[in-house]
């Protein structure tokens, strides 16, 4: 659903130069949603960013990570080393927009916006690259392949992406249809939530529908689990901390008169305080563990971590929040309490060093522009290109009186 804010965007609010890189930015987007690559295969996307990088004399590195790519911006003076990072990895899905721009690689899509943080990197690098004067230290520009699984900035951060030279902080945005367009969301602390994983198979008995005292029914040992997690949140979580299990999948049986032996399932945990980490998995199998023994079943459990909590470290996302404001330019456009349970690997840089992931309204209902994320519909407005180019670069321009001084 669609947050009810209604901002006013000003043309003054963002800067002759970037307005003229609108058109530029949104033939770079298109470009890249017509070519959509999956995780830790986006070759094509990464050599148009280094075809752009080469073009405008910026010094980079590809091949980090597999397909990573990284540019470096330095200013003839002195100061921090701000990094900005940009996903641009897809989707397995069929796109079903009928747009002159649509996805041309079968079942891939960029259903998520990844398209958009790149054109809008490249737009900033571009910008910066040609305006060393106005900023103080050297900016890094972390392009970074397989958000959406199975992670690329782990990879990234183990190839050294935050040395040489060392990071000071970092800064990344997410284009965002949960949001209407001319509103930022951005808090300090979790703005998005831990993601881990389990499977899990229920081994019984099998037999005869009919015979169920010579059974051992995986199906009723599995959906006693099923309606016994959920006390894990409602139970034993405290609640002002904010947390869900889900189990997505149930697979079991074959014949309506056969009881099955084994049954599967499969689910995803969400909380956003750190100190919950080792916590859900141990009392899931607590949980599972107790159930099977009352059956006499027994049970085979998967469970790994994926991403922790995207926790912003509060200077940070002040700095954000006063540069939006000035974009923006007007209360009910910035919106502080934005959060959600979606998970983002942006959260490994932000565990390393100091810094801020917001939100960039994106939506716009009058255009129908507002589908959700991971939709086989899902497009945004791409004024908000501009709008993120004019962020990420007030963002290096203030840095300085938050971190150190030319």
């Amino acid at each position: 659903m669609i947050v009810d804010y209604k901002p006013q965007i000003e043309e003054q609010e963002i800067r002759q130069e970037i307005k003229d890189l609108q058109k530029q930015l949104v033939e770079m987007r298109r470009r890249l949603h017509q070519r959509p690559e999956l995780g830790f295969q986006e070759r094509i996307t990464a050599d148009l960013i280094a075809e752009k990088l080469r073009e405008w004399g910026i010094e980079h590195e590809t091949g980090i990570a597999k397909t990573g790519v990284v540019a470096i911006i330095k200013s003839s003076k002195s100061g921090p080393v701000l990094a900005i990072r940009a996903d641009m990895d897809a989707l397995p899905i069929q796109e079903k927009n009928d747009v002159p721009y649509r996805s041309q690689h079968d079942g891939i899509m960029h259903a998520c916006g990844h398209d958009g943080h790149t054109a809008i990197a490249l737009g900033t690098a571009y910008y910066l690259s040609q305006h060393r004067q106005d900023f103080c230290g050297t900016v890094k520009i972390i392009f970074q392949p397989a958000e959406e699984g199975p992670g690329g900035a782990k990879p990234m951060i183990e190839a050294g992406v935050l040395q040489n030279p060392d990071v000071d902080a970092i800064i990344g945005l997410h284009l965002w249809n949960n949001l209407p367009l001319g509103t930022v969301g951005v808090r300090p602390g979790a703005l998005m939530a831990a993601v881990e994983c389990f499977d899990c198979t229920i081994l019984g008995r099998g037999g005869h529908g009919a015979m169920p005292e010579q059974t051992i029914d995986s199906i009723v040992v599995g959906a006693q689990i099923i309606n016994a997690v959920q006390t894990i949140v409602a139970r034993n979580v405290n609640p002002l901390d904010s947390a869900v299990v889900t189990i997505g999948k149930f697979n079991a049986g074959n014949g309506l008169n056969v009881i099955a032996d084994t049954a599967k399932m499969s689910g995803t945990v969400r909380y956003f305080n750190p100190a919950l980490k080792d916590y859900f998995g141990k009392r899931l199998e607590e949980i599972i563990a107790g159930i099977c023994q009352s059956h006499g079943a027994k049970y085979e459990l998967n469970y790994w971590r994926l991403y922790p909590p995207v926790i912003n470290d509060a200077a940070m996302a002040e700095l954000v929040r006063s540069v939006a404001t000035e974009v923006v330019e007007t209360p009910a456009g910035v919106v502080p309490e934005c959060q959600t349970m979606g998970g983002e690997d942006m959260s490994f840089f932000l565990e390393k060093v100091p810094g801020c992931y917001f939100f960039l309204g994106s939506a716009n209902g009058a255009k129908g522009l507002n589908y959700p994320h991971h939709h086989p519909r899902f497009d945004f407005d791409e004024t908000a290109l501009g709008m993120g180019v004019e962020i990420f670069v007030r963002c290096v321009e203030k840095i300085n009186g938050e971190i150190d001084h030319c």
